[in-house]
Order: structure tokens, then C-alpha cells, then sequence
């Protein structure tokens, strides 16, 4: 495996958390119920069943680059939120598979906790043109913060190799989830719901 790749699948982050007991019939059913009351396909339901290993700490922001939509956003400033970070570049065709869902999130999430944070890692010169990521931005109609990272310094800070790339932060700023490539829409937004689920007992326990 390569670095600096664009990636079409990713592995599944997390362990199965269903009781054993269930029968199979049994667990289809709790699902099939689950997901009817959340508006989630059964593949998005069985995500969110599944528990999310805390993986790390939400890297520091390379803040020193040119934003879009946006101050620069610290990782301190962003405590407390749901953040989900995603390397992206304008011209990859897997990226822009990947947008209409991310907006979305976006759309439905932001006013309950959820951070979106696209970082443009650029893989050809022109793609570092602020102009042409700027009339990019807006040709795809995103409206989330965009972080310009020329140097490749918030790629580093992650380890990242692909194009692209999600990376889902909880309120506590700890990395509980990663995909890479496109597909799985269902999991992350599961694992959004969850992370956005836990941090509202956390302030409520608070």
C-alpha cells in the first residue's frame, strides 16, 4: 500500500455489541425496529450498534493556512462538538461522490453538535490555487468550513494516505471512528447519531 492514494473501501471500525443471547430472528427483528424508528437503513442500524473504540486524540489544526467559510478552527474551540473531519481535493471523482452526503450531514447535524471540516490536501500544483479551491467550493455548494492544507501539515498530524478520507471526533475531542474511500454512508451516519448521542448525556450528566 502506497501513501497519498485515492481509496474506493474501507474496513469496518469496531466490535459488534449485540447481546449474544439473541436469537438470529430475534436480533433481525430488533434491528428492522430500530431502524423504522430512526429513519436509518438496517446496514446503518447494525453500525450504530456497534461500539466505537476510542482510536486517539483529534490532532491539533494546522490553523496557519488560508480558510474558507470560516475562521480558523482550533481544537480546543471545537470541544464539546461532534467533528467530523474529511481529507478531500477538488478534482478527485471519489471525493466528489462523497460530497452530497457530507453536506448533507451538514445540513441535519450542524444544529445539534456536528462540526464538519473539510481539509483540501492537494495532489496536483493547481489544486493549490486558493482561487481555484475557492470557486470550487462554491461550484459544489459547500458551506462547511474548509481548511487549506498546502503543506500537507494536518495530513501528516493524521497519518492520513487517502483521498478521501473521514475521520469522526466526540465531544471529548478523541478520534472514535476512520473511513477511507467512498461507500458506508449508513455506519458513518450512524456513528454520527451515536457520537451526537453521547455527547448530549455527557452535557446532560454535566
Amino acid at each position: 500500500m502506497t501513501t497519498k492514494q485515492h481509496s474506493f473501501s474501507a474496513p469496518i471500525i469496531g466490535t459488534s455489541g449485540s447481546n449474544p443471547s439473541f436469537t438470529r430472528r430475534q436480533s433481525l427483528a430488533a434491528t428492522l425496529a430500530v431502524a423504522a424508528a430512526f429513519g436509518l437503513g438496517v446496514e446503518g442500524v447494525r453500525a450504530a450498534e456497534e461500539s466505537l473504540p476510542v482510536e486517539g486524540a483529534m490532532p491539533p489544526l494546522a490553523t496557519g493556512g488560508l480558510w474558507i467559510n470560516s475562521a480558523p478552527l482550533t481544537r480546543e474551540a471545537l470541544r464539546g462538538k461532534v467533528v467530523l473531519v474529511d481529507f478531500w481535493t477538488y478534482s478527485c471523482i471519489n471525493c466528489q461522490r462523497t460530497l452530497p452526503y457530507v453536506r448533507d450531514w451538514h445540513a441535519k447535524y450542524r444544529d445539534r453538535g456536528l462540526v464538519v471540516i473539510g481539509v483540501h490536501t492537494p495532489e496536483f500544483a493547481y489544486e493549490k490555487d486558493a482561487d481555484n479551491v475557492r470557486r470550487a467550493v462554491a461550484k459544489l455548494g459547500i458551506s462547511y468550513p474548509v481548511a487549506l492544507d498546502n503543506d500537507y501539515a494536518n495530513w501528516r498530524a493524521y497519518g492520513n494516505q487517502y483521498w478521501p478520507a473521514f475521520y469522526f471526533v466526540d465531544a471529548q475531542g478523541r478520534i472514535r471512528r476512520r473511513h477511507f474511500g467512498e461507500g458506508e454512508y449508513e455506519r458513518n451516519e450512524a456513528a454520527i447519531r451515536q457520537l451526537l448521542a453521547e455527547a448530549r448525556q455527557g452535557a446532560g450528566a454535566g
